[in-house]
């Protein structure tokens, strides 16, 4: 089975099981920019409920992810940093995991392309995974959703609060289940 994904920023859990069950996976890398979706955003878990991480980007008008900038605007590494550390200081892995992910955050990445992809490859790293991947070609189309996709709960920091929240952003599964993640994928 071949597996079509666009690239995202800490990706939610559906995609890292879609990259993971796929015989191969393909990444789009020739599709227009689209706002508000997991190519420049997360969800993470907090003590108020879900929070949304945003990459800003530079103004784009039907740019290819590519060629997408990353802007400094706002100082988001740290504001995204922060936010990290204060959602899963708590968590039992994130100590564990933290000079892992720390650096995405003090460098500074010039497209928004590259940096998604040097998280996929660490992510993949720690969740001791090897998928087939490879960079699409051409464009053929956009990448949709796995429509059987059906979230396993898992242990969450904040779950008492606000019950099991699902397809997170990847961090939330590996900084609450560490080693294990591999089993809810």
């Amino acid at each position: 089975m071949s597996a079509l994904l666009c690239t995202t920023y800490f990706g939610p859990v559906e995609w890292y099981q879609q990259l993971y069950r796929a015989d191969e996976a393909v990444i789009e890398q020739w599709e227009s920019f689209q706002k508000q979706t997991y190519r420049n955003r997360c969800i993470i878990a907090t003590a108020n409920g879900p929070q949304a991480l945003t990459v800003p980007v530079e103004h784009v008008n039907s740019q290819l992810i590519k060629d997408v900038r990353i802007s400094d605007h706002g100082n988001w590494r740290h504001l995204h940093w922060n936010a990290l550390q204060s959602a899963y200081g708590a968590s039992p892995f994130f100590e564990y995991y933290q000079d892992d992910i720390r650096p995405f955050f003090e460098r500074r990445w010039e497209y928004l392309f590259d940096f998604n992809e040097a998280i996929r490859q660490k992510v993949c790293e720690l969740l001791d995974i090897q998928p087939r991947v490879s960079l699409s070609l051409a464009f053929t189309k956009h990448p949709a959703p796995t429509p059987d996709f059906v979230p396993k709960p898992y242990y969450q920091v904040y779950q008492q609060r606000h019950g099991f929240l699902p397809n997170l952003s990847i961090l939330d599964l590996l900084f609450n289940m560490g080693p294990e993640s591999i089993f809810w994928l």
